[in-house]
């Protein structure tokens, strides 16, 4: 979540809300997604990416259409709360999804970072030594949220800049640095279902999860129901090209068993084999800016919308408590919570669960955009097409956990029933007061 701290005398224009979007889309994303989907379909990676990314539209399809109606900071939160003015509970499940959803990705990114800060040592493959360093990285952000955030809006926009550079950078020269082309790697490819690529597709949706930072900024930009979409649907495309132009580089330059070998810091490791010391070095820098941006901007965006749902009574009272208008008590809690995430999990039941809270989050976004489509101006068409797709990208990953890693599904169910009957019991309570 990026950017939106910082108080502008001027007002937000197309190229910073674009910015703003792509800060938090292009954060850990790619990094953690490409070791992942290469070991489970190979060259079809690029397509997976921009089956993802098709995804990706559906959602945002609905998102623009609430958020040039409602125009509210709130976004997602907001949105399914004055959709469903009537019921508690709809307000305290969604709220308590996306905040989980939020701390979800703090734990992706936080642990890619790791995976990439420690790649050059000999302990890399040392787990307890990786979940150290993520969580050393999540109490700096902390810390620097909670202490200020003057200055870490210039912070973000050179850290956002600097990475696409070094990702252009990185793409132009693996694709420069080809030993094979995409025919001779489908022919040597063993066979890939259709099924295995849409799996693949709809993991990757976290990898376009950020777009709605855009959203939180809607009092400080300029026509706002010209500007939201345009920046949101730019953004959304550029992300979908560098992730493309990425993977497809990282395909035909390095060997598929080094990127499934080095899955959690695949791309450090091909660019060794390539490019020598520097190559790493600058696929490392590319890799710890992009989760150090998107660490810091989601521990600040969300932990504002925590203390808003705090503040309505869905979470516990404390978590409004702030400090020079800084809602300290929800920043250490995201943080605390994320931290126990990696703890508990890996990098892939991590990412699973990720991708499934935003594909639900997405898909009841959808539902309340359905709901009132004719104020909304929208396509019942795109808006019921965009319900379906969403749907089935969640079915997908909860069937693949199911046919492969159902101790995993456990794990997902089991935080989804925690965190239903959490939200249950808030709205209860807020009833009764």
């Amino acid at each position: 979540m990026s950017h939106i701290h910082r108080k502008r005398n001027k007002n937000l224009g197309v190229l910073e809300l674009v910015a703003i979007a792509l800060g938090g889309m292009v954060g850990g994303g790619i990094f953690t997604v490409l070791g992942i989907s290469v070991s489970m379909i190979g060259v079809y990676t690029p397509l997976a990416f921009i089956v993802g990314g098709s995804l990706a539209f559906l959602a945002v399809y609905s998102y623009i259409k609430l958020a040039v109606y409602y125009q509210d900071e709130g976004a997602t939160y907001s949105f399914f709360k004055r959709t469903f003015p009537n019921s508690s509970l709809a307000a305290s499940l969604i709220g308590w999804w996306v905040i989980f959803g939020y701390i979800s990705t703090l734990s992706l990114y936080a642990y890619t970072f790791s995976s990439y800060a420690i790649s050059a040592f000999d302990f890399a493959d040392n787990e307890m030594i990786r979940k150290m360093v993520a969580g050393l990285i999540i109490l700096t952000f902390t810390l620097i949220n909670v202490w200020s955030v003057k200055g870490m809006g210039k912070l973000e926009d050179i850290m956002v800049y600097t990475k696409l550079i070094i990702l252009a950078v990185i793409s132009f020269v693996l694709i420069n640095n080809s030993n094979t082309t995409i025919p001779v790697l489908i022919q040597n490819n063993d066979e890939v279902s259709i099924l295995s690529i849409l799996i693949v597709a709809s993991l990757t949706f976290v990898a376009f999860e950020g777009f709605q930072l855009v959203i939180n900024a809607v009092n400080e930009m300029e026509k706002p129901q010209i500007n939201i979409p345009k920046s949101i649907y730019i953004s959304l495309i550029l992300a979908i090209f560098i992730y493309f132009t990425l993977s497809y580089g990282a395909i035909v330059s390095i060997p598929f068993d080094l990127i499934i070998q080095n899955e959690e810091y695949a791309l450090a490791s091909g660019a060794e084999k390539i490019l020598g010391h520097w190559g790493t070095d600058l696929v490392i820098l590319g890799a710890l800016l992009a989760t150090c941006s998107a660490i810091s901007g989601t521990l600040f965006g969300a932990s504002r919308q925590m203390s808003v749902i705090a503040r309505d009574g869905y979470f516990p009272a404390f978590l409004t408590k702030r400090k020079n208008n800084i809602p300290y008590m929800s920043i250490i809690t995201m943080a605390i919570f994320s931290f126990v995430l990696i703890l508990l999990g890996d990098l892939k039941v991590i990412l699973e669960f990720s991708s499934v809270t935003f594909l639900l989050v997405s898909l009841l976004m959808a539902y309340a955009n359905f709901k009132i489509y004719k104020k909304t101006s929208s396509s019942l068409f795109i808006t019921i097409l965009a319900i379906l797709g969403l749907l089935l990208g969640m079915i997908l990953i909860l069937y693949y956990e199911y046919t492969t890693q159902v101790e995993q599904l456990y794990f997902i169910g089991g935080l989804y029933i925690v965190l239903t009957l959490g939200a249950f019991l808030y709205s209860k309570r807020k009833k009764n007061t």
